[in-house]
């Protein structure tokens, strides 16, 4: 058995690095963007530290602004008309997991017009070319959706979210600027961080794991356990670390899956429109307590990389409650709502969530082997 890891061609790293965008669009020969992002980052000039300076280098662009918290097939088809229409021939993708999911699916579909029902690129689609080229920026510190070949599109017909998994979708350059993230409010740092880290813990403890990626999984616990206070009390190290942090995540995620937390956290986003953030936080430490026994010593490691002391003094199931008291504490700390019910999930939905999460792509990397009662179990017991 072999297994692949695929990166970003390019990435760029620490404050000031969005000024890359130029240097890569003029070496690449690149004439025109359409910059995919959201009214929210226009709104509040997150767009414009970009646009200044393609406007200084005098590089033409479009901005397509509908992208939604958790984007629509609609917004894709509304996506690939606009770019039809401006002329580009690349995207710039600006803010965070839904404005690259979204870029993502545009880039595809151009290319690949046969996949134009949106539908048909859910799970592995066998796309022949690569994405339209991408430059991906990077504005919170999270998804790491910029260097991941994963994306999430929301069917909103039938209420429900579906992961799309293609190597051709992946950015050839990821810009991540921590100057980007600095004003994101406390609670949005909170939200993505703890996603960051679920990213990592349940990469980390996923079928697909091998040494690898371990590396790069552990080392994102460890820089995100040391650093997500501080970024969400403003201090400007804390951000560009956890700017690193979700990036070294999702390095490894993006190519061994993930697990259950992620497969029930997709129905809470189609059905509510939870941020995904938000609801990976809320259900990471419950579903740590489900998978505890059939993780190994992995609990142990990941109570060390969390700050834990002392901790090959202590019984594996001593470790393992470590751990999840660790990421529990951090959620304290950090301000992460303790249940489903404080985010606006509804009782009577329940056993609808539990079949979605169920059939959703990220459960089967799951260490544990839920059954479809057993996640309508955790749903209530965390409700």
């Amino acid at each position: 058995m072999s297994n692949r890891f695929i990166l970003n061609e390019t990435s760029y790293f620490g404050p000031g690095a969005i000024t890359n965008v130029v240097v890569e669009a003029q070496k690449r020969g690149f004439k025109k963007a359409l910059i995919v992002t959201d009214k929210p980052l226009v709104q509040f000039k997150v767009v414009e530290k970009v646009t200044a300076l393609l406007d200084q280098a005098n590089l033409p662009y479009e901005i397509f602004d509908e992208v939604l918290p958790n984007p629509t097939m609609t917004v894709v088809t509304h996506g690939v008309t606009k770019f039809k229409e401006s002329g580009a021939d690349y995207l710039i993708s600006i803010g965070g997991g839904s404005p690259q999911d979204t870029a993502k699916a545009i880039g595809i579909i151009i290319n690949n017009p046969e996949f134009a029902d949106i539908r048909s690129l859910e799970g592995v689609a066998p796309t022949k070319n690569t994405a339209v080229p991408t430059i991906a920026i990077a504005t919170t510190a999270g998804t790491a959706a910029e260097v991941t070949i994963n994306y999430v599109i929301t069917d909103e017909e039938n209420k429900r979210k579906f992961v799309c998994v293609d190597p051709h979708s992946i950015p050839q350059v990821a810009i991540i600027d921590s100057d980007m993230m600095a004003s994101m409010p406390p609670a949005l740092k909170a939200a993505t961080g703890v996603d960051a880290l679920t990213h990592a813990i349940e990469g980390y403890i996923t079928l697909g794991a091998w040494e690898l990626s371990d590396m790069f999984h552990l080392k994102a616990i460890e820089i995100i356990a040391r650093s997500l206070r501080a970024s969400v009390n403003g201090e400007a190290k804390g951000v560009e670390d956890m700017a690193l942090g979700q990036y070294v995540a999702g390095m490894g995620f993006s190519n061994v899956g993930l697990g259950l937390v992620h497969g029930m956290a997709h129905p809470l986003g189609a059905f509510y429109g939870t941020p995904h953030g938000v609801a990976n936080a809320v259900l990471l430490p419950h579903l740590m307590e489900y998978n505890a026994d059939y993780t190994g010593e992995k609990y142990r490691d990941i109570a060390k990389a969390m700050g834990v002391k002392d901790t090959d003094k202590l019984t594996l199931a001593q470790a393992r409650l470590a751990a999840i008291n660790a990421v529990k504490q951090l959620n304290i700390d950090v301000g992460i709502p303790a249940t489903l019910r404080e985010i606006g999930v509804k009782e009577e939905d329940i056993p609808a969530l539990a079949q979605a999460a169920f059939d959703d792509v990220c459960t089967s990397g799951n260490p544990r082997k839920a059954t479809l009662t057993e996640i309508e179990a955790l749903y209530r017991a965390i409700y």
